[in-house]
């Protein structure tokens, strides 16, 4: 499964999000493209306050919906897709 993470710099609600899909690597295995959202302007401009944000197959969770158990389900829903 591939995961794009919408990140940025001294964020540490990045740090944790990433801390998370790392602990779910063994049951869900990933890859992760991690794009920071202050390299293209069109990134900052759409996730500047929702990060992180992690999309998998085109669906998205923001920042406000993150959490270990909604990363769970969303890994969950997008690896029985496969």
């Amino acid at each position: 499964m591939h995961i794009i993470f919408y990140t940025k710099e001294i964020c540490p609600l990045c740090d944790d999000a990433e801390a998370l899909l790392s602990s779910f690597e063994v049951d869900y295995p990933h890859t992760l493209e991690k794009r920071d959202i202050h390299s293209r302007e069109e990134w900052l401009a759409e996730y500047q306050l929702q990060t992180p944000v992690i999309e998998i197959n085109g669906e998205q969770m923001n920042c406000e919906e993150i959490s270990f158990n909604t990363i769970e389900a969303f890994l969950k829903k997008h690896s029985e897709r496969n």
